[in-house]
């Protein structure tokens, strides 16, 4: 009788979920991630053929393109925010879930981008295409394959691909300074200035949206390293 009055001679166990079960739904994040990004890419391929191809079918595509991006971005924040507060991650689980609440962020920003591109296009599609174009379709396909390699880096947890990221934005930043100035310093403009004014937003977008796949491949680095670059 003694024993069965004595409560501390077994200690209170609160239910813990199980280690696995925790990393089965990291998986499943991890992969909902992964599939986000690829909507992303989508977007900007769509983005990219309303602009230089002159789709607009292509733009038209977007809109609904960037609501499934948003569900995406929203499912991820609050499984993030629920493993945090229900599973008691660790610190190493910690890193990745912060990390990932901030990566799906900067992919949220590219679809959001891709999809004011897509606006553009067709606003711009009553104009001749102007000189410049070939140069900014160039610095779009520097920043989508930026794009890749981060979505890259990410599936592989790959730090040094991650990093290597930045190395390509230089190339569009230096594409931004060059187009530009062309613009900036165009004379004789015959006409309405909508063309130029909106060719001066997709220069803009476009190293927005190197700067968000700079974001991710850093932010992959960090979930390897735990170091902040």
């Amino acid at each position: 009788m003694s024993e069965l009055l004595n409560v501390d001679a077994v200690p209170f166990q609160p239910h813990q979920p199980s280690r696995t079960h925790f990393e089965r739904r990291l998986k499943r994040l991890e992969r909902d991630i992964l599939r986000m990004g690829a909507l992303v890419e989508n977007s900007f391929r769509l983005s990219h053929q309303a602009l230089f191809a002159r789709n607009l079918s292509a733009a038209e595509e977007l809109p609904l393109l960037d609501k499934q991006i948003d569900q995406f971005y929203r499912h991820v924040e609050i499984e993030c925010a629920a493993l945090l507060t229900l599973e008691a991650p660790v610190a190493k689980d910690l890193r990745l879930l912060s990390a990932f609440m901030q990566l799906v962020r900067d992919l949220e920003r590219i679809g959001d981008y891709a999809e004011d591109l897509g606006e553009i296009a067709i606003k711009l599609f009553p104009y001749p295409p102007h000189q410049c174009i070939p140069q900014i379709e160039i610095m779009s396909h520097h920043a989508q394959a930026m794009l890749a390699a981060s979505l890259m880096a990410l599936a592989d947890l790959d730090a040094q691909a991650g990093l290597a990221v930045k190395q390509l934005d230089d190339v569009v930043d230096d594409s931004y300074e060059n187009l530009y100035h062309t613009l900036a310093t165009e004379r004789d403009i015959q006409g309405v200035l909508e063309p130029w004014l909106l060719l001066a937003l997709v220069i803009r977008h476009l190293e927005r949206m190197a700067d968000h796949a700079t974001n991710v491949g850093q932010r992959v680095a960090y979930i390897v390293t735990g170091q902040r670059s």
